[in-house]
């Protein structure tokens, strides 16, 4: 199979959410945006790559109907098809994570092509969706990779605090390596700031210097801090489902715009 990523009409979108802190608001980012783009009639599925299996949690993926999920898929057990659920969102479906997805590094180790082995999944039964968002681990090893490989674009959840450009400079230097070796197509769609506190100088001088390093990079919106968000996930449900008029849910129904937006540039 040819290295270089296909990108025929009518295949999906594949995005990567990615940041390789934990604690970002990558998950939230990952539900709350499939989520969004469902709720305007886009078939969605979420990749869940975080051993932690908080994306299969968060959509309410009951854990005793998680018995095939991206660990199978990612060592050629099951197809994609096979492993999908569909979640109570309308248009939204899950390929779960499991415990044993932990161990899934260590195994992919001594596989032929082991950087392709998502990709080569997603040849397979995706055809029907409009986008793929894969929720990568917080870390930059194999699982990420494999995601990297897989897309065509990452987003990246940025926290306002301290040691935000510090820590995603290790992202972009990962994302360059994969673009140079494995995936030649694969860009940056955005950099989302999560977790802004309004009432905090500190978010503010962030904002500022992530705006001036990545300019029209980083995406209009910001994630307020909110405790609806916060509480979403204890329920089972992406925020828009549990508190659509909160101000955490209007922020990632005007994320989505933003993507949207930024996809028809790219298909222009």
């Amino acid at each position: 199979m040819s290295t270089e990523l296909r990108n025929k009409p009518g295949t999906p979108r594949i995005l990567a959410i990615a940041n390789q802190k934990g604690g970002v608001g990558k998950t939230t980012t990952a539900i709350n945006l499939a989520t969004a783009l469902a709720a305007i009639h886009k078939r969605v599925l979420i990749i869940d790559l975080d051993p932690q299996g908080n994306a299969s949690t968060g959509v309410g993926a009951d854990r005793t109907a998680r018995r095939t999920g991206s660990y199978h898929v990612l060592l050629g057990e099951a197809t994609v098809g096979a492993a999908m659920l569909e979640t109570d969102v309308p248009g939204l479906w899950l390929v779960p994570s499991g415990v044993d997805l932990a161990g899934a590094e260590i195994e992919l180790v001594g596989l032929a092509r082991r950087e392709y082995r998502l990709r080569q999944s997603l040849d397979h039964d995706t055809g029907e969706f409009d986008y793929i968002l894969i929720d990568c681990p917080p870390a930059l090893g194999l699982l990420t990779i494999n995601a990297l490989v897989a897309a065509q674009s990452v987003l990246v959840p940025l926290q306002c605090e301290f040691f935000a450009l510090e820590g995603v400079s290790h992202l972009v230097k990962t994302i360059e390596r994969v673009r140079q070796v494995f995936n030649p197509t694969l860009d940056i769609q955005g950099i989302v700031l999560t977790m802004f506190d309004s009432r905090n100088k500190l978010s503010d001088m962030v904002a500022a210097d992530v705006r001036g390093y990545f300019g029209d990079k980083v995406y209009e919106t910001v994630i307020p801090r909110n405790v609806r968000v916060s509480e979403a996930p204890s329920h089972g449900k992406p925020v828009l489902l549990y508190d659509l008029r909160c101000a955490g849910s209007q922020a990632y129904v005007n994320l989505a715009s933003e993507v949207l937006r930024r996809e028809r540039r790219v298909a222009a």
